[in-house]
């Protein structure tokens, strides 16, 4: 099969993907077949796929890079150059190893972590009481970012929680767009890097003791292939690569929250402390629920992708929310159904809501278990562990809004044990 034909630049759909947001590919790859389409955006020549397909060309082997595939602000906001997820080849393979005894393999890394926000929610649970209303949103984020800190290996206080979460939060929120907050969010982001630096220095010259094995004492101590260690910068950049998405597993908890107010049943199933069922829920809101719209890559070689040839240079978008709301790859995709049995470990073309691939050679996120594990603890916190009111308010989803979540940040009321 031939090449796509390269479109002209008065078929620039730049304004149409800031509008739709989520939907933008989905509404144009879902009635293609294969599901391949070639635009631009920016005034770029881009390449849009999703599916299993896909996945393979984006996440198995160098075929595709990161480097020069994000615009510059939501690369810095998130990633940031220098970063595990801008390397190619042994460099990614040798730093991405890190991560994954971190985040996959070492065997109670993440169980420390979610008994750190288990620990944090509780203790915020007597201000919830007192407030009476909270956002769940907000609450999320706060109690995860002072999990986050405390597992990392930094300070953890009330002090530090209340400034680093707005900040390690604003990162995630103002990726998607460019405007006046986009600039406040790199700025503070900026000073967080600047304070990590100084931890990192701390930590290698024995003035800061931390704990054995603490994720900053593992950046601190990272060395690459040459036996070279990270600088200081670039090592903040990477600790910044673990704390921020942890906070934005809050993201995934307020929709896991929205399921269980739409769908009691659920809700009713764990209230008795029953984990049956527990982490097929959370992986379907993984599924269900907006994160990432998609991702970018661009071609490191000439490449194949559904019997279309692709030129070296390419720039490429692989649906992430449009595969796993496909019906050629998910019976009823619209509808929220946990019976689907869904795994990060496996389904790993099908079910990339953080991405495809091997976790440990591709550039799929490692973080997914502690994702999965964190969202199912805060169910379970939810349901078994309190009791709450939701009044009236706006929930629907605005997807066309990147990031997105209910509209009111879905509100509880009457917080109390249960």
């Amino acid at each position: 099969m031939s090449g796509l034909p390269k479109p002209s630049i008065i078929e620039d759909q730049t304004l149409a993907l800031l509008r739709e947001g989520y939907l933008f590919l989905p509404r144009r790859l879902a009635t293609r077949t294969p599901p391949i389409w070639r635009t631009r955006l920016m005034l770029r020549d881009v390449v849009c796929v999703s599916g299993p397909e896909a996945a393979e060309l984006f996440y198995t082997g160098d075929t595709v890079t990161r480097r020069g595939a994000t615009p510059g602000t939501t690369l810095r906001l998130l990633q940031d150059k220098h970063s595990v997820q801008q390397l190619d080849g042994e460099a990614h393979r040798h730093r991405k190893a890190m991560f994954v005894r971190m985040l996959v393999s070492h065997p109670s890394n993440v169980d420390d972590l979610v008994t750190r926000f288990e620990d944090a929610w509780l203790r915020r649970f007597a201000a919830w009481e007192r407030r009476g209303r909270i956002s769940l949103a907000a609450a999320a984020e706060t109690t995860l970012a002072e999990a986050a800190l405390s597992w990392a290996g930094l300070p953890a206080n009330q002090q530090s929680v209340e400034r680093d979460a707005p900040v390690l939060a604003g990162m995630v929120e103002n990726a998607g767009r460019f405007r006046p907050a986009t600039v406040t969010a790199l700025l503070r982001r900026r000073r967080l890097e600047r304070r990590l630096q100084a931890e990192i220095r701390a930590v290698r010259s024995g003035r800061r003791k931390v704990r054995e094995g603490a994720p900053i004492a593992e950046i601190a101590g990272y060395r690459d292939a040459d036996g070279r260690p990270l600088p200081a910068s670039v090592a903040a950049v990477e600790v910044l690569n673990l704390l921020r998405p942890i906070v934005a597993v809050g993201r995934y908890i307020t929709f896991a929250a929205l399921m269980l107010h739409q769908k009691p049943a659920w809700r009713a199933r764990f209230a008795d402390g029953s984990r049956e069922g527990l982490i097929q829920f959370t992986e379907e809101v993984r599924r269900y629920a907006p994160f990432f719209p998609f991702v970018g890559g661009i071609l490191t070689r000439d490449a194949e992708c559904y019997g279309y040839r692709l030129q070296k240079g390419q720039w490429l978008l692989f649906d992430l929310y449009g595969t796993c709301h496909d019906p050629r790859w998910f019976t009823e995709p619209d509808a929220f159904r946990p019976e689907r049995d869904l795994s990060w470990q496996k389904d790993r073309e099908r079910f990339v809501p953080q991405g495809g691939g091997e976790t440990a050679q591709s550039h799929r996120c490692p973080g997914e278990k502690a994702t999965v594990a964190l969202i199912a603890e805060a169910v379970r916190l939810l349901t078994y562990h309190m009791a709450f009111d939701v009044p009236e308010q706006e929930l629907d989803v605005p997807l066309g809004t990147v990031p997105t979540g209910p509209a009111s940040g879905f509100i509880l009321e009457n917080v109390r044990k249960r």
